[in-house]
């Protein structure tokens, strides 16, 4: 890949008997915003840290910047790691945490300054710099950890669930400040996260890790679009799944097909087809979910099987979707958004 900052080729990494990592290549371009999106166990932030030189590959090849890295220790790479829990320390203040980098490597102390507070008003913390730590909030402080990273001008900037500590509301305005931030810099994110609408909000790409290996790789909207497998279409989102005799009766064809519940309009039993270009889908509602901007409905088909449907509360209560529990009702929609699974490899 022409522009790549990061190539990793047959990389694996065992502990003992365990396999951690299963054989992976990657290659990451120069300014990507690349997250790596798995479940616990699924070697995504094994991979991160081999990449930073916190672990040596078992086997494989790591190159930065077109340059071999696999045996140098991490302070030979040129790569900065935010982890989760910011460890800043709390005797300094702001200004002096995201300046003790370039302190230790030496830089003299009027361009310290000049860095570390260039460094806090790329993360919109301008005039914090001699405030504790403690004086901060938790997304403050994961800024002026951010800062820190930033400072030195690394190539690569790893991070390592860097938000999983802060509570959903802040969570949520961090996605987006980060992806900001990184826009800003133009430097090369690489993000190590469990959690999909993390991934699909931030990134420009995505890997799906699955035991030890990489399911796909694409943009969000191939990701949750077009998944490459079942692991993926279930794991990223919530997806729908019909195979066997349900897919044959109602896509009418073999296979298992991926169908996301946003695309599924909850119909009356009696309401007719709509057009030739609609699949429709006749069962019965099991249960119910007010999510208050939205309603999700499991629906067990007639055909065998259960699809998930979801849709906006725009008139409807609390009390009008709980009546929808135990019904009769027509699922329906574009043939186009039934999207065939490929078979696994």
């Amino acid at each position: 890949m022409e522009g790549s900052t990061i190539r990793l080729q047959d990389l694996r990494k065992s502990f003992g008997e365990t396999t951690a990592v299963a054989g992976v290549d990657l290659e990451i371009s120069d300014g990507e915003f690349f997250s790596m999106l798995g479940p616990s166990g699924s070697g995504k932030t094994t991979v991160l840290r081999m990449i930073a030189g916190f672990e040596t590959p078992t086997s494989g090849r790591i190159e930065l910047a077109g340059q071999e890295v696999t045996g140098l220790a991490p302070f030979e790479r040129d790569v900065h790691t935010v982890f989760q829990d910011y460890a800043l320390f709390p005797h300094m203040t702001v200004e002096q945490n995201v300046a003790y980098g370039l302190k230790v490597r030496k830089v003299p102390k009027a361009e310290r300054l000049v860095r570390a507070r260039k460094a806090l008003a790329d993360v919109r913390l301008e005039g914090f710099g001699r405030r504790r730590p403690s004086q901060l909030s938790g997304g403050q402080r994961q800024r002026v950890a951010l800062a820190r990273a930033l400072v030195g001008r690394p190539r690569v900037l790893l991070l390592d669930e860097p938000l999983g500590a802060l509570d959903l509301k802040l969570r949520e305005q961090m996605q987006v400040e980060l992806k900001a931030i990184q826009r800003e810099v133009g430097i090369t994110f690489v993000f190590v996260t469990h959690d999909q609408e993390e991934a699909l909000t931030m990134s420009d790409r995505i890997a799906v890790f699955n035991q030890g290996r990489i399911e796909q790789v694409g943009t969000p909207a191939e990701i949750y679009e077009r998944p490459a497998s079942a692991f993926v279409a279930g794991f990223v989102g919530t997806s729908n799944l019909l195979e066997g005799q349900s897919a044959q009766q109602v896509v009418g064809a073999p296979g298992t097909y991926s169908i996301r519940p946003e695309k599924i309009r909850v119909l009356k039993e009696s309401a007719e087809a709509d057009e030739p270009e609609h699949s429709t889908a006749v069962g019965t509602v099991v249960e119910v979910v007010y999510l208050g901007d939205s309603t999700r409905f499991l629906v067990d088909l007639d055909a065998g099987g259960r699809l998930t449907a979801l849709q906006q509360n725009l008139e409807t209560t609390s009390e009008d979707v709980a009546a929808y529990r135990g019904t009769r009702v027509r699922l329906q929609w574009h043939r186009g958004h039934t999207f065939k699974v490929p078979d696994p490899r």
